[in-house]
């Protein structure tokens, strides 16, 4: 009987065969920003070829025409027919590449070497994020594929550029978009709620990235023979970054809030049921919740309002001792968060003049590493989707789900949804702890395993 206790008896039965295909997968170096691993991901891809196809899946390994050309992993696998039975058609997209594992020192296991520890949890990278999430669904699957249970049609799609703006997959979607119509886009890369609580997303920032690089003199500069006189790029880049916020924690960046959609109080209140309190997020951070503006909400900073981050500044000398100069170059990376309705290139056009207008005097500022990146988007509460997910969660946690929406950002989700015409339904079971893209990321056993039953849970609700 497939109820909700169906995948944790399959683990348990299974378990040393679903550990060693995990480990196999959480093994490969696949760090999809860095051409150096390259090869490590186009091995992955494979893999995960030679996972699907005894599962019933046709499977395509469709290499971009972008540098790294990271592959693709598309497969489908068709419904079995039933007269007088349309089944659902559902489009999963995940993601098997990896943040970097840099600081390399501070990881206590090695990174691509997965270590199960006794609190019960699986430390590597990628344990998490995204190898952790999407294979424990695709082990649910496998576990209803060989029960023999009906499933709707199922279409995968795997890339290896999340990390990194997705660029391979963005420029595929042209060719791709005529065998990605689905009923429902199914995406496993989000979090639970801070108690454990299943958590449906109903909406999603989107994200763009540059760097800032502000140019002084022609070399490095003696600080003595030329303190006073010559431009400072490392002074003048914290001016400039500075400049990006005003004393209120709000962006200061004109037309930068353009045509922001402001959330309901629905919103405001489902949000609230899934956040925790600013005592909690202080002792899980280890810092209080006054980042962003001010006057506004926590959640509503977190879930609703756009950003400005500086992700790190970098200029002169950093090693050990001094050295007495005036650096020629200085470079700010910077990530900015948008909700619905923000256009993303007039969101850089309006940094973009706002850095030129507040440039240090006697140096020159240019961005560059420009990934637009893609809009934000919020679902209504009323989807039916939702309410399908709702009745299926329940099974698994008698409180049900809570309504998050995500400040982080999948941006290839949003034009996912628009190209396949299906309805997004975003279930995750990423927690805190997890640390993912730190170093020590985990994933336990236990969420891997409640991943799997809600993969057996809403597959089969799907296919009656």
């Amino acid at each position: 009987m497939i109820d909700a206790t169906f995948a944790k008896s399959y683990f348990e039965k299974n378990r040393d065969a679903v550990l060693k295909s995990y480990y196999e997968l959480v093994r490969i170096p696949t760090v999809g920003a860095q051409p150096i691993h390259l090869g490590d991901c186009a091995r992955a891809a494979a893999w995960l070829k030679q996972f699907l196809k005894p599962l019933g899946f046709e499977v395509e390994l469709i290499t971009p025409s972008t540098e790294p050309p990271v592959p693709v992993v598309f497969a489908e696998r068709k419904a079995k027919p039933r007269p007088g039975h349309s089944p659902k058609t559902v489009l999963f997209y995940g993601h098997y590449d990896v943040q970097p594992p840099d600081p390399l020192e501070l990881w206590e296991t090695p990174p691509f070497e997965p270590t199960l520890k006794e609190d019960g949890r699986v430390y590597a990278r990628g344990a998490q994020d995204d190898k952790g999430q999407f294979f424990s669904f695709l082990c649910g699957l496998k576990a209803l594929v060989e029960s023999g249970a009906e499933l709707p049609n199922f279409k995968l799609l795997l890339e290896g550029e999340e990390e990194n703006g997705s660029m391979g997959l963005f420029s595929l979607l042209p060719e791709l978009t005529p065998r990605l119509h689905a009923d429902v886009l199914l995406v496993c890369d989000t979090a639970a709620a801070p108690n454990g609580q299943p958590a449906i997303v109903a909406g999603l920032r989107g994200v763009q990235h540059y760097t800032i690089e502000l140019k002084g003199a022609d070399y490095d500069l003696h600080s003595g023979a030329h303190g006073g006189i010559a431009p400072n790029p490392a002074q003048g880049i914290a001016e400039l970054v500075a400049s990006l916020h005003n004393p209120d924690g709000s962006i200061a960046v004109e037309g930068f809030n353009d045509c922001v959609c402001p959330p309901t109080e629905r919103e405001i209140e489902e949000a609230k049921r899934g956040e925790i309190t600013d005592e909690e997020y202080e002792k899980t951070t280890g810092v209080p919740p006054v980042g962003g503006e001010r006057a506004l909400l926590p959640v509503d900073r977190k879930c609703f309002r756009a950003t400005i981050e500086v992700n790190g500044i970098h200029s002169g000398y950093g090693g050990e001792g001094s050295k007495t100069i005036i650096p020629s170059r200085a470079f700010a990376k910077i990530s900015a968060r948008l909700v619905p309705d923000q256009s993303p290139q007039h969101v850089f056009d309006a940094v973009k003049a706002h850095v030129e207008k507040h440039c240090p005097a006697g140096m020159t500022v240019e961005i560059t590493e420009v990934h637009l990146g893609a809009s934000g988007f919020r679902l209504p509460l009323d989807s039916p989707i939702f309410w399908i997910a709702k009745e299926e969660l329940e099974k698994l946690d008698s409180k049900g789900p809570v309504f998050i929406w995500e400040g982080a950002s999948i941006p290839i989700v949003s034009e996912l949804r628009h190209r396949s015409g299906g309805a997004p339904l975003l279930v995750g079971f990423g927690s805190e702890k997890d640390k993912i893209h730190s170093p020590n990321e985990s994933f336990s056993l236990d969420q891997f395993v409640r991943s799997m039953t809600w993969a057996t849970l809403i597959l089969q609700a799907l296919a009656e």
